[in-house]
């Protein structure tokens, strides 16, 4: 089996090493394209207004001057010489759950690889904060991933559909399995926060305030919060077929 990685927090992140650690238990033919730098928050972007510069740093390990969606097409329409097998995007530092798929770099990175016919898994790691600085237990992904992409490399995926797997924040012997879960939903209280330089002209920074989720059980924030790991099944359509029929008749005066 030939694996393609990818993330969105860069090609000298510590998530990515263990990513690869985890997929060398599945397959010896393993390919990394990553972005040059952290490109967290840029969702399923594309860089066309400047050029796509590409390092090789290793043997089958690549360096792009770009974001997630821009390597996953790199590596395979471009460095790897035969289509891969699965992509794997991750293991993004802090979970990716309910409304943060739409920001995510990580999501992308697997929704390009399903965009190019590849099957595809975003995988991200819940963490903590001590003193300031994140605690992110790496170990329970790079423990619990293997066995669990390899039951679900498995799994007969429809067209347009990929898997995205979040592991919880506790020590990998706490884990109480894993659950299919929905997407949640979780209030972000965005904030601005004005500053000045050092001419006096102001400048903003976007930061996340206290966030507050719904925690249904079910979904995937529910079963970060007891310990077990979030399998959710998302898909490319984003068509709201409850609502079609309402507007095909709102648009011929039948409403």
């Amino acid at each position: 089996m030939r694996i393609l990685l990818t993330n969105d927090d860069g090609i000298h992140a510590e998530g990515l090493a263990a990513l690869e650690r985890i997929a060398r238990t599945l397959s010896d033919d393993v390919w990394i394209v990553a972005p040059e730098t952290d490109q967290s928050g840029l969702a399923h972007s594309l860089s066309l207004s400047e050029p796509l510069r590409l390092r090789q740093v290793a043997d089958k390990h690549f360096a792009l001057r770009g974001t997630p969606t821009d390597c996953v097409i790199m590596g395979i329409k471009q460095v790897m010489d035969i289509k891969p097998d699965l992509v794997l995007s991750g293991v993004n530092s802090g979970s990716n759950v309910a409304d943060d798929v739409t920001y995510s770099g990580t999501i992308a990175g697997a929704i390009e690889g399903t965009m190019q016919g590849v099957r595809s898994f975003a995988l991200s790691q819940a963490y903590t904060y001590s003193d300031g600085a994140r605690i992110v237990p790496w170990e329970v992904a790079e423990v619990h991933a293997p066995a669990l992409l390899d039951r679900l490399m498995k799994v007969d995926l429809p067209e347009g559909t990929f898997l995205n797997l979040n592991f919880p924040n506790c020590r990998p012997d706490e884990v109480q399995g894993a659950e299919v879960t929905a997407q949640g939903k979780l209030a972000f209280n965005l904030q601005v926060d004005a500053r000045s330089d050092g001419r006096g002209l102001p400048y903003y920074w976007l930061k996340f305030g206290e966030r507050a989720g719904a925690f249904t059980e079910g979904t995937d924030i529910h079963a970060l919060k007891h310990n077990k790991i979030s399998v959710t099944p998302l898909k490319l359509d984003l068509t709201d077929y409850s609502v079609k029929d309402r507007v095909v008749r709102a648009l011929s005066g039948t409403e």
